[in-house]
């Protein structure tokens, strides 16, 4: 195709654009160190945390932290000292998060004996190295021996370890010892994390083969072989550990299995996302918070006329659900009233095609195991509810769980102004902040919605706050449980219990919350992220629109154009508070809350 001249800008303009985007020297930086990243990333798509990936990877951190030391910081703007401040944090994560996955590696190594060999498939062909078919097989064959010999030596020593648990100790008579050293059997979690790992290799190695088969003369014939072997051997390897050594089957009843991080490592996690307190400061934050609800829970009980028995009050708006089919339905209806709200009363600007451009999409059953409520997916609203393959008494349950007073609260945090409103407005505010983004501000902005919207009397019954609160409460349980649970003081099935006994929870989603909290594919503090972020939002709603020095209209339409940071550091630009470059998390925002 042929496109007219006049589509193509001059060699002026294109002179003058140039030095535009010259003018900013923290963003030129941000935007080509992502660029880095992301073509590194492409780079190694193939591979998968290979030794070789991750010294590369290391190499371009530290280019890019000796890059940033050369940056005079008394010359930047004080919008560009925030980049500044944002870009060292995020390269200093990097690095730490680079860390934790060498020692990954290193942890699991006794339980992955193929995976320098597939890795050394893999790294030859990112390094464009000639393949050499036959000495390709040589380096293949012998790996499907060692994993199912591994396989039964953790066979046999599972075997053990219940037969020594049944019989009663007894002193065996010495044998003969040999120059061996046993394979130690890995954790339920271990496993669970081998196993994933197995399936990857697999990824990469049949990603490998299939670059080559029928392409490469003689590939298939000395390869393919000793590939079927090996595909097959990594496929049995990785179900052995998953069902019969972590007991993960896909069942409601599968274990819950996650790794204690320690207080050390959550305080760091916490300078990271600029919150200057302790594990224990943040519990009693959310205890203090738990209670007002629970005040609030029996004060809404009254009004339904049971009393302070806030339970019954709880269940009795459960069961405020609609037939099966109308749950989008209720979803888009609930959507319309929560923008109607904010728009009528001018709290935050809800541009039309923001307002236009969301939709719907139902969760399956399967899916709903680790998602048992609703979610945001970009422009979708994921929606939770009973579906025809489920048992009879699962979707009740969904049923219960997200019933009309609680999609109430639900819809306007997914959505508008929750965070459909927010995704819309990152992508075109600064959108390389984004890759800054936190859960103390991404969660945080749509539950700070929720303590702004009740505030303001969005909920007009006895089961819309019920509903409401249901949500607040579970958000405090949240940072209860979890840094409970990675301080080493509370087990997986405390954690259940908790959510069932203090905040009303069904047991299967209460089972599918702390499943998805302790597996590691959030950040430990991702959970926190919700109640703190939006406490910190309210307080500084407080300095700037409780003192009369902005609108509400203002002070959210402001916050929404700085990016999905810390808020410490949206605090910062809105106050225009002095930064050094090596500015620490220093705000207490927590002042006694409620």
């Amino acid at each position: 195709m042929v496109f007219p001249k006049a589509l193509f800008p001059s060699a002026a303009l294109i002179c003058l654009i140039c030095q535009g985007a010259q003018a900013d020297p923290m963003r030129d930086r941000i935007e080509d160190f992502q660029a880095d990243a992301d073509l590194l990333a492409r780079h190694w798509a193939i591979s998968g945390d290979s030794e070789a990936e991750l010294a590369r990877e290391r190499k371009l951190l530290d280019d890019w932290q000796a890059h940033l030391r050369e940056v005079d910081f008394a010359a930047l703007s004080a919008d560009q000292r925030i980049d500044y401040v944002l870009f060292r944090n995020e390269l200093e994560s990097l690095q730490a998060g680079l860390g934790k996955r060498e020692e990954a590696r290193r942890e699991l190594s006794a339980w992955l004996p193929a995976r320098s060999a597939i890795d050394s498939l893999a790294d030859a062909r990112v390094r464009g190295e000639p393949l050499v078919p036959e000495k390709a097989a040589g380096s293949l064959a012998p790996l499907a021996e060692q994993i199912t010999k591994l396989q039964e030596q953790l066979k046999a020593a599972k075997e053990a370890e219940k037969q020594s648990k049944k019989a009663p100790e007894k002193k065996e008579p010495p044998v003969e010892k040999h120059d061996t050293t046993p394979v130690p059997m890995p954790s339920p979690y271990d496993a669970l994390r081998s196993a994933e790992v197995t399936e990857e290799l697999a990824g990469s190695l049949k990603r490998w083969f299939e670059n080559y088969n029928g392409f490469t003369p003689e590939f298939g014939w000395w390869v393919k072989q000793p590939y079927d072997e090996m595909a097959k051997a990594l496929a049995d390897y990785a179900k052995f550990l998953r069902e019969e050594i972590a007991g993960v089957k896909g069942k409601e009843e599968d274990p819950l299995l996650g790794k204690v991080i320690g207080a050390e490592e959550l305080q760091r996690q916490l300078r990271i996302e600029f919150i200057p307190y302790t594990p224990a400061e943040l519990i009693a934050v959310a205890e203090r918070e738990f209670s007002w609800c629970e005040e609030q829970m029996k004060a809404a009980a009254r009004e339904m006329g049971v009393g302070d028995d806030w339970k019954k009050a709880l269940a009795r708006t459960k069961l405020h659900y609609v037939k099966p089919g109308e749950q989008e339905k209720v979803a888009r209806e609930e959507g319309r009233e929560a923008i109607d709200f904010v728009k009528s009363r001018q709290l935050v600007t809800v541009p039309p095609d923001c307002e236009e451009w969301w939709g719907t999409r139902m969760l399956s059953s399967g899916e709903q195991k680790h998602t048992p409520y609703a979610a945001y997916a970009g422009h979708d609203m994921l929606i939770a509810y009973a579906s025809d393959g489920m048992k009879h008494a699962d979707k009740l349950m969904t049923m219960r769980g997200n019933s009309r007073p609680f999609m109430h609260n639900v819809v306007p945090h997914e959505l508008i102004p929750g965070h459909h409103l927010q995704n819309f407005m990152a992508a075109r505010n600064r959108p390389y902040r984004r890759m800054f983004s936190t859960p103390f501000f991404v969660e945080g902005w749509a539950l700070y919605w929720e303590m702004r919207l009740w505030d303001l009397g969005y909920h007009d019954t006895p089961e819309e706050k019920i509903g409401a609160l249901f949500w607040r409460m579970h958000r405090c349980a949240r940072i209860i449980i979890t840094l409970k649970f990675h301080l080493g003081e509370m087990e997986p099935d405390a954690m259940v219990k908790f959510l069932i006994d203090r905040v009303g929870h069904e047991s299967f989603g209460a089972k599918s919350e702390v499943r998805r909290y302790i597996k590691g594919d959030f950040s430990p503090l991702y959970q926190a992220g919700y109640m703190l972020g939006g406490l910190q939002l309210r307080a500084l709603h407080g300095e700037r629109v409780g003192e009369g020095r902005m609108s509400e209209k203002q002070f959210h339409d402001t916050v929404l154009t700085l990016g999905p940071i810390p808020v410490e550091l949206v605090r910062a630009s809105l106050n225009d508070l002095p930064l050094t470059a090596d500015y620490a998390a220093q705000w207490k925002f927590d002042a006694g809350g409620q």
